[in-house]
This record gives structure tokens, sequence and C-alpha cells, in this order.
């Protein structure tokens, strides 16, 4: 039960920091608006809040002498995929600080820049965080309120991630995957035992592939050689005689 929660738990954690990113993109583009202010903010504490409940269940799991070996293993696992979306959140409410800074909502449109997103993010949103019909209330201070509690949060996240450093200390190149490199890709391109088969044959094609290709080259190679002698042979051969 506790691998299982610890799964859900992470996974919930990655869906709201995958929805963040989403929403930063929209930043400082035609679709910003506090509406997405607000979103933003909401996403990044509930993001938070799944990160200190992440880390509370898993350095107490971590520190259990009593776990198998196997479970350690798994823990870990589990804890650098965690740490790695700590990482990936940080940047992200790093990067939403700035272009918070360079673009605040008290300035005309068309001071906004053309970034490709039109639309309403609100649906993105209330997806990961199960929130339906979000509507907020005008903030005259929004800018400056919400970028010093974002300044705040980012120095909670960063101290949260070294004490995590200092806790469990887990050597990201010391636990050991369990699929093979680029495994995703081909379960993704493989679909039944026909695109198995599809596969194998592509993985033993390239040998016979090149093997043929360098023949055909010689057999060119050898066709041109002879042409040119040929035409060498039809020169000479007239300017002996003119």
């Amino acid at each position: 039960m506790g691998k299982d929660e610890c799964k859900t738990m992470l996974d919930a954690l990655n869906k709201v920091t995958a929805c963040y990113r989403h929403l930063v993109t929209a930043l400082g583009s035609t679709s910003d608006s506090q509406n997405l202010r607000e979103e933003l903010k909401k996403t990044r504490k509930k993001a938070q809040e799944l990160a200190v409940a992440n880390r509370t269940k898993l350095t107490a799991l971590l520190k259990d002498k009593s776990i198998s070996k196997d479970d350690r293993a798994e823990y870990e696992r589990l804890w650098v995929l965690f740490t790695s979306s700590m990482e990936l959140l940080e940047v992200d409410m790093k990067r939403s600080l700035e272009i918070g800074q360079d673009f605040p909502l008290k300035v005309p449109t068309r001071h906004l820049i053309q970034t490709g997103m039109t639309g309403s993010t609100t649906t993105v949103a209330a997806r990961a965080m199960s929130v339906q019909n979000m509507k907020y209330e005008a903030d005259a201070n929004i800018d400056t309120v919400d970028l010093r509690e974002l300044e705040t949060e980012i120095a909670q996240v960063d101290q949260m991630m070294e004490e995590m450093e200092m806790k469990v200390q887990v050597a990201p190149w010391a636990v050991e995957a369990k699929q093979e490199a680029g495994a995703e890709l081909k379960s993704t391109v493989s679909v039944g035992n026909s695109s198995v088969g599809v596969i194998s044959i592509c993985e033993e094609e390239p040998k016979e592939t090149v093997e043929g290709e360098n023949g055909t080259m010689k057999i060119f190679a050898g066709i041109i050689f002879t042409a040119v002698l040929l035409i060498a042979g039809i020169l000479g051969y007239l300017v002996i005689n003119l």
C-alpha cells in the first residue's frame, strides 16, 4: 500500500506541475489576464502542498530500516522522480516571476507579446486541480502582492529542496531505471504483435542494407570509370587523326 500511495501522490504532483508549466507559457501573451494570474497562484500552491505531502511520506519510508532491499530501491527511484519534479517546479516559478515582472497586468494590451497562445486556460487548470467555474475578484495590487508572494514561495521551495538533500541522501546515478532507454518510445510505436515484428525487422535490416548499398556503389563506380576511359580513348584517337 505504501508504494501505491506514493505513486499516486507523485502522479498528482506531476500533473499539477505540468499544468503550472502550461499556464506559465501564456504569461505576457494576449491570453494573459488577472484570471490567469490567479490560476497560476492556485496551481503553484496546490503543487507545493502535494510536494510537502510527497516529501513527508517518502522521507519516513526511506528512514525506515525495516523495509526490504527491493522496497528501498523502489522508494529511492520515486524519490529521484520527486526531486526532478521539484526542480522543474522551481524553474517554472522563477520563470513566472521574471515574466510577471517584465509584463505587469496594468499595461495596455498592445505591449503584450504574441506567443501563439489564444483562448482561455481555465480548462487545463480546472482539470488538473478538479476545480470548475473558477471566478476571481479583482485585486488592485495583484501585480505587486502576487510577485512578492511568489518570491517568498520560491525561497521556501529552495529551502525545502536543501532540507531534502540533507535528510535523505539518494544519489540519482545510483538508482537503477526500471525500463531500458527509449522503452517509452518503443511502447508508443508498437501496437500489437505485428508492430513488434516490424520493429524487429527494422532492427535487423541495417546490416543487409549497408552491404547491398556498398555493392551497388562499387558497380556504379566501375561503370563510371569504364565510361571515362572510353571517352578518353575516343578523344585521344580524334586528336591524333586531326
